[in-house]
């Protein structure tokens, strides 16, 4: 029997054999910051070999041809091979991690209802070659908007795959809700952990920091302890990170496309090898009915990270603030989750 090669990752086992990991949308933005940081080991370690599948569509493929190119001739060690296509049954066979970047964007003057139906059909294909050319065990994370609701379509066109293996990406969210709190205490980033993302990855979510603690001098404190600003914890905060996509939009005039890369790394990685003891991360997950959120949602929770699997956090306490935000963009999913099943129909 082929080894996989992720359990060995997980596992630790010294041979090392090349992991397949697919990006969509990969001559995009995101893409083209994400392929760099996978070929360094950003996301799956700085000794583990990597084959890189790139799709795209037919007007992108010439930009694609380019970016292999460029991997090329970036001569990356851990690289062991790179494909570049617009066929999605080339793109999905034998991978072990899939990140879909790829997806249609909201244009001026359209509806929600447009861009979901666009969406729905693209996630619908990209399932099926996923369940039927991918690894197995094959990981998926959707980084493309809307993520959760595109993260449930594919769950849906690709049922062999294990729901736990699919996931959506709010770990960019989680990481600029950390990033506020470092500059609003001028602490090192890595110093401060334990935030939370909770449900959309829309302007509805919410930045929790009730459970989350800074280090310093050796001991660790709460943040709202330390921030001692209710006031501004329970809104300039939870809007900054909310909008922070639009304000990076209104600077840069294009959307976030390096911390996005980032954080999808950092996603993956601790899904793959582990969350560090006493720290959670946030990830869009299949609800299972925590915290009283509907089941077959994908929410983003708290969950710490073993051994290749995600376990959502248990036993926080969640005041009545928190409470109503969580409803609230839990009630989006689920509007989301009709205007998704309604197009399908």
């Amino acid at each position: 029997m082929a080894t996989d090669p992720l359990r060995v990752l997980v596992t630790g086992a010294a041979e090392k054999e090349p992991v397949t990991v697919l990006i969509t949308g990969a001559a995009g933005q995101i893409g083209y910051a994400l392929v760099p940081m996978i070929a360094r080991g950003a996301m799956l370690g700085p000794d583990q070999p990597i084959i890189l599948h790139m799709l795209d569509i037919e007007p992108a493929a010439e930009a694609l041809k380019g970016v292999k190119m460029e991997l090329i001739d970036a001569a990356f060690p851990l690289l062991k091979g790179v494909v570049a296509t617009t066929d999605v049954v080339e793109a999905c066979k034998g991978v072990n991690v899939a990140v879909m970047v790829g997806g249609f964007p909201r244009k001026e003057g359209m509806e929600r209802k447009d861009v979901m139906s666009k969406n729905v059909s693209i996630y619908k294909a990209q399932a099926s070659a996923l369940e039927q050319h991918a690894a197995p065990d094959c990981k998926v994370l959707v980084v493309a908007n809307p993520a959760n609701t595109n993260a449930l379509i594919l769950k849906e066109f690709a049922p062999s795959i294990p729901e736990k293996n699919i996931t959506c990406l709010t770990r960019l969210d989680h990481n600029r809700a950390l990033g506020q709190i470092s500059e609003r205490l001028n602490v090192h980033v890595g110093d401060v952990k334990n935030v939370i993302i909770w449900g959309n990855h829309s302007s509805t979510q919410y930045p929790d920091v009730n459970h989350a603690t800074v280090t310093t001098n050796g001991s660790q404190k709460p943040v709202r302890e330390l921030v001692a600003d209710d006031k501004w914890l329970n809104s300039e905060f939870i809007t900054t990170v909310q909008q922070r996509g639009a304000a990076i939009i209104k600077a840069r005039k294009l959307s976030s496309a390096l911390s996005a890369a980032s954080s999808a790394c950092d996603h993956i990685r601790d899904w793959v090898l582990g969350t560090p003891k006493g720290t959670w991360v946030s990830m869009g997950v299949y609800s299972d009915g925590s915290y009283g959120i509907q089941p077959g949602l994908i929410y983003s929770f708290p969950v710490t990270c073993e051994k290749g699997e995600w376990k959502i956090v248990q036993g926080l306490k969640i005041d009545q603030f928190s409470r109503e935000k969580m409803d609230n963009t839990a009630q989006e999913l689920i509007e989301e989750k009709s205007l998704a099943y309604s197009c399908l129909n």
